[in-house]
């Protein structure tokens, strides 16, 4: 098999484990049947932006070109760092996309993943965040009407756990499991002034704890963890190949290291498997 096209973030599906489709252009090429065997990936040299589709020669916040970068409300610092949303402000960079994507209803979630986090996603991106991140169990523990109240409320949250994955961690495979449920409860009797302060000042409606929801727990196609991780680039290398011993997150496991698909988004890449 040889296809060659443009590669954006893998298409997941959870099962058991996660299916993975490799998406190179308008093509899918399923990869976890591909396990044990050797695949390689070969960059052309061409990067376009993932947005406008120019041609550029060096990529920025996985796929965009520089004009993107300052133009796109995607691609703003509230993107990050939701907490300071500036949409009341009438400063949004595109509000209709922001109507769109940030002021719809989303979850706040503990996951675990090199260790238990917080995380925020938009309703409609569940399960696809949790895989994304590599974890392997996740909880859903608030639901709030906006992106901007799901940072609120991860601001304090975070005070108690983590909001960052450690991915070298994550892809070693060493990820014991957790109480996801007894970290819920703690939150909420450790972080609870605050959590119903900001239920005062929006509603309750607004913001709503998550008391009753399961555990949602995520198996990966792996048949080796890497003992050590050695990251692959094709900004070093434009060749990279191996034999195919694992997916996890956004990350193929190779017997010759890891690489980050999202990472290079708009790479151009002949795939050969």
């Amino acid at each position: 098999m040889e296809i060659t096209g443009h590669l954006r973030k893998m298409k997941v599906e959870l099962s058991q484990p996660v299916d993975y489709s490799l998406v190179l252009g308008t093509e899918r090429v399923p990869l976890s049947a591909s396990l044990g065997k050797d695949i390689y990936l070969s960059h052309t040299g061409n990067i376009h932006c993932i947005h406008c589709d120019r041609p550029i020669k060096k990529s920025f916040n996985q796929g965009y070109c520089f004009p993107c970068v300052r133009r796109l409300a995607q691609c703003d610092i509230c993107i990050v760092k939701p907490e300071l949303c500036h949409y009341d402000e009438g400063t949004c960079r595109e509000p209709e996309w922001g109507e769109i994507h940030c002021m719809q209803p989303h979850y706040v979630y503990l996951a675990n993943t090199s260790g238990v986090k917080v995380g925020i996603t938009r309703y409609n991106q569940i399960p696809t965040r949790w895989i994304d991140q590599g974890a392997v169990q996740a909880l859903p523990v608030m639901e709030v009407e906006s992106r901007y109240l799901s940072g609120l409320a991860e601001v304090e949250i975070k005070q108690h756990v983590s909001d960052k994955t450690q991915w070298q961690r994550m892809l070693k495979g060493q990820i014991e499991p957790v109480d996801l449920e007894a970290y819920r409860n703690e939150i909420f009797e450790q972080a609870g002034a605050v959590l119903h302060q900001l239920q005062e000042r929006f509603g309750e409606e607004a913001i709503q704890l998550l008391e009753y929801e399961d555990v949602v727990n995520i198996d990966y196609p792996v048949q080796h963890f890497p003992k050590t991780v050695k990251p692959l680039n094709f900004d070093k290398n434009p060749v990279v190949s191996g034999k195919l011993q694992g997916i996890k997150g956004q990350y193929l496991i190779l017997d010759s290291g890891v690489i980050n698909i999202r990472k290079f988004a708009g790479y151009e890449v002949q795939l050969s498997i």
